[in-house]
């Protein structure tokens, strides 16, 4: 049995590294593009919404008061009397003014005699700025923080969290949350994206070449057959999963303007638990593909109905951005797809439960065996293998 199995391993192994060319672009060129595409659309976020350390945006106003002038000169904050508002407003709109701030007149007189249970409208403050311009609406942050702080301090009667040190979210807990909302979804992409660049070929192809015929009156075991297939093509769709990962790992700190990387204390359990994840993932991805890749006569007949597959696992990916922690009922981890992406989420949200790994692996691997005997019987229907 083994002998079976490892020559048709080796021969779809030979296959495929045989042809250099697919191999650079199936396993070295998805994550070399995803770093490269990642990166700069990181650095472009960046660029365009966020600002130098050092910036000081240049802010007009009409009837500034004293006293948020001299607030202003206390955040340095330099702003200076415009001598037109509409000649501002256009400013701005031009982007050659970052905001325009509009005082009542003797606002701090209003603002001193103004009475809360009067019923009377508050003294208003108008802040025109330009939402399209980066540097506009970091001046409106800043702006809107200092005026906030200014009324605070006009009937400021106790402190609500003086300081730091009241949020008791570790940079652990916040890390591992961002990650466990991204990865999950973006690893089974990349994972079933491996798989089907590589399975529709192995089988599909072999049926539109003919040569699925030569294979089939060896005196190899059917089951031989599939099951070296199937390990094969594994091998091969770790490869491309690892290369993206590694990608999407190396890019995803100016992906997510998060500037210089992020150090999270992942230990050797939470690697072992993912790599486990993964591959019987990979083993259950690999299984559902040959078996649609059998019914089809070609490769792009294949191709055409595995799509529905791929979408149905990528909105199963999507659903680990929106549950915030890893699901706790055992029943859940009974869900093809659906227990790998909370397992994902457990593992990167420093949430493991060596439980719901073992019931997640084994259903994988379960389902994946009924993938390979169903794939042997089919195999065995001439029907199948050889209707055009």
């Amino acid at each position: 049995m083994r002998n079976g199995i490892l020559t048709i391993f080796r021969k779809e192994l030979a296959r495929f590294f045989g042809d250099r060319r697919m191999a650079v672009t199936t396993i070295l060129l998805p994550g070399l593009l995803i770093f490269v595409l990642y990166s700069f659309m990181g650095s472009a976020l960046a660029d365009k919404f966020t600002v130098e350390d050092d910036f000081v945006p240049t802010v007009q106003a009409v009837n500034l008061p004293g006293s948020v002038s001299a607030l202003a000169a206390e955040a340095g904050l330099d702003i200076t009397a415009a001598e037109d508002e509409e000649s501002a407003r256009a400013l701005i709109a031009e982007k050659e003014l970052n905001a325009l701030l509009v005082f009542p007149a003797e606002f701090d007189r209003l603002v001193a005699g103004y009475d809360v249970s009067s019923g009377m409208p508050a003294p208003e403050v108008a802040l025109y700025y330009n939402s399209a311009d980066t540097d506009s609406a970091a001046a409106r942050q800043m702006l809107v923080s200092l005026l906030d702080g200014y009324e605070t301090t006009l009937a400021n009667k106790f402190d609500v969290n003086p300081g730091e040190g009241y949020d008791l979210a570790s940079e652990k807990d916040t890390a591992g949350s961002i990650f466990a909302s991204m990865l999950p979804m973006l690893l089974m992409m990349f994972l079933f994206s491996g798989c089907m660049s590589v399975a529709p070929e192995s089988i599909a192809g072999e049926k539109e070449r003919g040569t699925i015929a030569t294979l089939l009156i060896t005196p190899l075991k059917r089951s031989h057959l599939a099951l070296g297939k199937i390990c094969a093509l594994s091998v091969i769709a770790l490869l491309s999963g690892l290369s993206s990962t590694i990608g999407t790992l190396l890019s995803l700190p100016k992906l997510m303007l998060l500037g210089g990387g992020m150090s999270i204390p992942y230990g050797p359990e939470h690697y072992l638990a993912l790599i486990l994840t993964i591959l019987s993932t990979v083993l259950l991805i690999v299984a559902l593909i040959s078996i649609i890749s059998a019914f089809a006569k070609s490769i792009k007949e294949a191709q055409t109905y595995v799509t529905p597959l791929m979408i149905l696992v990528t909105l199963i990916g999507v659903t680990a951005m929106f549950g915030g922690s890893a699901q706790e009922g055992l029943g859940f981890y009974l869900i093809p797809f659906y227990n790998s992406v909370q397992t994902m989420v457990g593992i990167f949200s420093f949430q493991l439960d060596p439980v719901r790994l073992a019931v997640t692996v084994c259903t994988n691997l379960v389902l994946t065996g009924a993938g390979a005997f169903l794939l042997t019987r089919m195999f065995n229907s001439e029907r199948v293998m050889f209707h055009r």
